[in-house]
C-alpha cells in the first residue's frame, strides 16, 4: 500500500482535516476522487469516503499484510469473476433513454467511470445530474428495475442479450486451486440480489461447475432493492468502496474474526473494490481489465496482476 502515488490535497473535502494543521501530515486522494485518506504524526490513517447520496462516512485504515497458509479468498463478481459490466451499463444506458423518451441515447465514453463499481443509486444520481435534471434517481430507479428484470427474466428464460454473462479467462482452473489449496471462498457483490444471481447462475452453467450456493462458502450481495408496498434491505448507501460486505462475508459468512484477517485477501478489479478490501483490513489484490489504473487505485493493491495464473502464483 502506498499513498506517495495519490493525488495532494490542502484538505479534505468537508474541510474537517487540513494538511499541517492538528496533527495532519498531507491529505491524499484517488484519481477518481471517491475516496480521501488522512495520514497523522501519530501514524494513525483515515479514510472519508465520498457518496453521491449525501452520506460521505469515515472509517480508520488499517494495516494490511498476506500470511500464508491462506484462511479465505473473497472475490469481487462483475468484472473479477464474471464479465458483465458492460450489459450493466446497458441497462443505465436504456433506464436514462427511458427518461429522456429517446430511445436513440448513448452514454460517452467518460461516464464509464462514474457508472461502474459503485452502487446502482449513484451510478444512477451521476445520470440524472448530467443528462437529465429534470428527474429524480427515484424515477430512475422505476425505470432502471423495469429494465433489469425484463432483461434478467430474458436471460434465465434462454432469450436475452448475448454475451450478457461471460466467465471470466481462467476463473475455473482458479477456482478450483483455491479448493485444492483447503480456502475457503466468497462472492462478495455490490450489486442487488436481483441482478447478481442470474449472473452466478449463469456463469456457473456455462462452466459447468453445478450449484454455485454449493460451491461458496459464503455468497453476499447487497440485498434486494426496495420499492413502494415492498421492503427492502441495507445495501445502496453501503455498497463499496464503503468496508462491509467484505466485512460481512469474512466475518459473518466465514466465521473469520478481524484479529485473523491478514490471512484473508480480496480480489478486484475496480478502484472502489479495492478501497472496500483495504478499509475491511484485508490486503487488497488488483486483477487487470477493471478500472483500477484509471482510478488511481493501484498503488492500494498488495498485488496487482493481470490474470488469475499470476495472482495464483502470490497465493500458493
Amino acid at each position: 500500500m502506498n499513498f506517495n502515488e495519490l493525488i495532494d490535497l490542502e484538505q479534505t473535502c468537508d474541510a474537517a482535516f487540513k494538511a499541517g494543521e492538528q496533527g495532519v501530515i498531507e491529505v491524499k486522494t484517488t484519481a477518481d476522487r471517491k475516496v480521501e485518506f488522512v495520514s497523522f504524526e501519530s501514524g494513525k490513517q483515515l479514510a472519508l469516503v465520498k457518496s453521491a447520496m449525501g452520506y460521505p462516512a469515515i472509517y480508520p485504515v488499517h494495516d494490511v499484510k498476506i500470511e500464508k497458509p491462506l484462511k479465505a479468498v473473497l472475490m469481487d463478481l462483475d468484472g473479477t469473476t464474471v464479465h458483465s459490466e458492460h450489459f450493466w451499463i446497458w441497462i443505465i444506458e436504456q433506464t436514462v433513454a427511458s427518461l429522456l423518451g429517446d430511445k436513440s441515447f448513448k452514454l460517452e465514453a467518460c461516464d464509464e467511470p462514474h457508472v461502474s463499481g459503485h452502487s446502482v443509486s449513484e451510478h444512477l444520481q451521476y445520470c440524472v445530474n448530467k443528462y437529465c435534471a429534470d428527474k429524480t434517481v427515484e424515477e430512475a430507479r422505476s425505470w432502471y428495475f423495469k429494465h433489469t428484470n425484463f432483461e434478467m427474466n430474458e436471460i434465465l428464460e434462454g432469450r436475452g442479450k448475448k454475451g450478457a454473462f461471460t466467465p471470466s479467462p481462467g476463473i475455473k482452473e482458479f477456482l478450483y486451486e483455491l479448493k485444492d489449496l483447503g480456502v475457503k471462498i466468497g462472492l462478495v457483490t455490490s450489486g442487488l440480489y436481483e441482478k447478481a444471481w442470474p449472473e452466478i447462475l449463469n456463469a456457473f452453467q456455462t462452466l459447468e461447475m453445478g450449484d454455485p450456493n454449493e460451491f461458496y462458502d459464503a455468497i453476499i450481495t447487497a440485498g434486494h432493492a426496495i420499492r413502494p408496498g415492498e421492503p427492502g434491505t441495507l445495501g445502496e448507501l453501503s455498497p463499496k468502496p464503503h468496508p462491509w460486505l467484505y466485512a460481512e462475508t469474512a466475518r459473518v459468512g466465514l466465521g473469520i474474526p478481524f484479529e485473523e484477517r491478514h490471512s484473508v485477501v480480496g480480489i478486484e478489479d475496480s478502484g472502489a473494490g479495492v478501497v472496500s478490501i483495504l478499509l475491511a483490513g484485508f490486503a487488497p489484490i488488483g486483477i487487470g481489465g477493471g478500472n483500477i489504473v484509471d482510478s488511481g487505485t493501484q498503488s492500494l493493491c498488495t498485488h496487482y496482476e493481470e490474470n488469475f495464473a499470476g495472482i495464483l502464483k502470490q497465493l500458493r
